[in-house]
């Protein structure tokens, strides 16, 4: 039997809103009234939580961001992406929780491994110090001193004064298809988090990260990240996917999902193997769609349908083993404004919960 599964949005604070996919409008580039419109959006909706996705080239800071959220929300939680290596980990530890104070205790963090503009780095390298931050992060932040000698950190220090409303750590949810990746995610995430895949891919991935899990002697919690499509019938649905691509030039859709610092990344690799399997519609499996993949980087699949269609694959991949839920739609305040109508009060949901 399964319990309540936790239901998120997407904030598109890296210019990552269309109304027809890979044609910039003024109106939706990422600003403070654009995705402060798509959080409330989603607060008001019903959801447990929204992701403020982190960039470089494009977009607003993700940590400023969520600072100004603090005012303007005051029940959805924040799931805060952080690029490990940008910021001093005392110093990050220090400023995640003062916004977890000012959000009342509300703050998720989602952990990234990329390069660093500007910066390329051997991936087990960069794994290497991702775990490092990720150990400094939990250690500090449960309000312990650190006596840290790594490669990437050489740290002695005692935890700053100022702490989580819970004096935990907030849980870090974070993902990865490579070896090193999912070594990572086996050792020190709380929530292992996955792109859209053909279920067969999907289950093959839960299984090896519960095997590494347990082999961690660690339990995970399983999220994914996915779009919406939703509308009343799935002609509609299917037309709407149609009006979305309607416009798209391909080269400046490859120039789209190179500007991502992710762009070269296993998982965006399995995006793409992925889309060139899927049908001449662009499914890859019933209600799985791959068109959005040819104009982004990283997620690049849509569940689309009705309501009950919609439903019907959430479902599943609730009882697959998935338990967390990422969404989002183009353009993302009207998509969800609809899934929160459609779907959302048909699903039994609320925050994940982690033990103390």
């Amino acid at each position: 039997m399964t319990g309540p599964m936790e239901v998120s949005w997407f904030s598109a604070l890296c210019d990552d809103d269309y109304e027809y996919l890979g044609v910039p409008e003024e109106r939706l580039k990422s600003s403070l009234a654009h995705c402060s419109e798509i959080t409330q959006a989603a607060e008001k909706g019903g959801f447990d939580n929204i992701l403020l996705p982190s960039g470089y080239q494009l977009g607003m800071d993700s940590v400023a961001f969520a600072g100004a959220m603090s005012a303007l929300t005051s029940k959805i939680k924040l799931l805060l992406a952080i690029r490990c290596g940008e910021m001093w980990p005392p110093q990050l530890a220090r400023q995640i929780a003062t916004l977890d104070q000012m959000l009342g205790g509300r703050l998720t963090i989602n952990i990234i491994s990329s390069d660093m503009p500007g910066q390329v780095m051997a991936s087990p390298e960069r794994y290497g110090r991702t775990l490092e931050v990720m150990q400094l992060l939990k250690t500090l932040l449960d309000g312990n001193p650190v006596n840290q000698q790594g490669e990437h950190y050489q740290l002695e220090l005692e935890p700053p004064r100022m702490g989580t409303v819970s004096g935990k750590c907030p849980p870090f949810y974070f993902g990865g298809l490579s070896p090193a990746a999912r070594a990572v995610a086996a050792k020190a995430a709380d929530v292992f988090l996955m792109w859209p895949d053909e279920e067969p891919n999907v289950t093959a991935i839960l299984d090896d990260m519960k095997k590494r899990a347990a082999e961690a002697g660690r339990t995970l919690r399983y999220g994914y990240r996915v779009h919406v499509i939703v509308r009343e019938t799935e002609a509609e649905a299917l037309d709407y996917t149609r009006t979305l691509m309607s416009k798209l030039d391909d080269a400046e859709g490859e120039a789209i999902r190179k500007k991502s610092l992710d762009a070269a990344s296993e998982g965006v690799r399995r995006q793409a193997e992925m889309r060139d399997r899927a049908d001449n519609d662009g499914f890859a499996e019933e209600y799985l769609w791959t068109g959005i993949g040819r104009a982004r980087s990283g997620c690049g699949a849509a569940i689309v349908g009705d309501p009950d269609q919609v439903l019907k694959k959430l479902q599943r991949y609730q009882v697959m083993g998935l338990d967390a839920f990422i969404l989002s739609g183009y353009p993302h305040a009207a998509e969800c404004d609809l899934f929160a109508r459609y779907v959302l009060p048909n699903l039994d949901h609320q925050p994940l919960e982690f033990a103390a």
